[in-house]
């Protein structure tokens, strides 16, 4: 049988890397992404954070505010909001180079995907060194972004592989290098091992992969339950069956409607907003999707536009939360509304699916 071979593609540090795009004069300077809460100032968390900015200890999930006190000598350091909607653009222009290029693509998120490319590539690891080159290379050309992409047979190594030499990395790993590759590595490197399993193997004195392959798989079930101990057990044998499988690269869905009447009163409006949340749940629902960001969005009526939106801390699919989080970004962007509204829209962002969250073995 002839050896999978896939790749995990992970564009670096996205967010900041889109504005470094738009504004190339940013790229020499520390520059975070942020996700501005509406109470004010500084308020809110980083989303991502370019390399720069990273040395100083600025990182993604930290607020704003630590950030900030982190960069204080740097005088030239940039704070900028997100733009969900320009990141999608340039997202899916990279995704269709990266389609391209696969046998079989599955879209992981804004800024990753998995493609099996053993037929493109007749189960040659050489042959698909050169691929993936060329994929970063057409990325780089017509998009200016750069990425970093792991080679295995599987999408486990594969996904360890790509952040093994960021930025910009290219790492392959064939089958008789998995060990080789694996057991230097820091127990944490293996997806959906979290920081309290971690201090667990600490308290055990294992650091590494290679300390963890002492462990049969009793132990490890005994410690952490069967469907845990199992996958533990796999990951640091670098054992992955999961296959590659296509999957819808939908990044949002959103519902605008055009009112009855051009009106700015909250009592009419929230109304029509509330009808918006459950349209666009019912299709959440029906494509088993759970969302982190809500926003809304006003056509006004010199036709200019406004929108608002925020992350939830969590991932959710929940209705009650979508119409609460909605009606509470339409009450803040009434508060200087001067104009009327003529259009208005929802929409949820940041999917994924919702079948086994929380699970350490469905990670992707």
């Amino acid at each position: 049988m002839e050896t999978r071979i896939v790749f995990h593609i992970d564009f670096d540090y996205f967010y900041a890397q889109c504005e470094e795009i738009r504004s190339p004069d940013l790229r020499s300077k520390p520059v975070c992404v942020c996700v501005f809460s509406d109470r004010g100032k500084d308020t809110g968390a980083i989303a991502t954070a370019n390399y720069i900015a990273r040395k100083y200890g600025a990182k993604s999930g930290i607020p704003i505010i630590f950030a900030k006190k982190r960069l204080e000598e740097r005088k030239d350091a940039v704070f900028l909001p997100v733009d969900f909607d320009y990141y999608i653009e340039i997202s899916e222009k990279a995704m269709k180079i990266m389609k391209n290029s696969a046998d079989v693509f599955e879209y992981v998120g804004k800024d990753e995907a998995y493609l099996d490319v053993t037929k493109r590539v007749e189960g040659n690891f050489e042959k698909a060194s050169h691929l993936a080159q060329q994929i970063k290379n057409s990325i780089r050309d017509e998009i200016k972004l750069s990425c970093s992409i792991g080679i295995s047979p599987n999408k486990l190594i594969s996904k360890i592989a790509s952040d093994f030499k960021k930025p910009d990395g290219l790492t392959v790993v064939p089958p008789d290098r998995i060990d080789e590759f694996l057991e230097p590595l820091k127990i944490r490197t293996i997806p959906g091992i979290g920081k309290k399993t971690e201090e667990r193997f600490s308290e055990m004195n294992l650091e590494t992969i290679q300390d963890l392959k002492k462990l049969d798989v009793f132990s490890l079930n005994k410690e952490f339950g069967r469907k845990s101990g199992t996958y533990i057990y796999n990951a640091v044998r670098g054992i992955d069956n999961e296959p590659v499988k296509e999957r819808e690269d939908r990044t949002q869905y959103s519902k605008i409607v055009t009112l009855k009447k051009d009106s700015k009163e909250y009592q009419f409006l929230s109304v029509n907003l509330i009808k918006l949340c459950k349209e666009v749940h019912n299709v959440v629902m029906k494509n088993n999707r759970m969302f982190k960001s809500i926003g809304i969005h006003f056509v006004q009526s010199d036709l200019s536009s406004k929108s608002k939106s925020r992350m939830l801390r969590n991932p959710t699919s929940n209705l009650e939360e979508l119409e609460k989080n909605a009606d509470q970004l339409l009450k803040v962007a009434l508060e200087n509304q001067t104009l009327t509204i003529r259009r208005l829209g929802v929409k949820v962002a940041e999917l994924s699916e919702v079948q086994g969250q929380s699970d350490i073995t469905n990670y992707f």
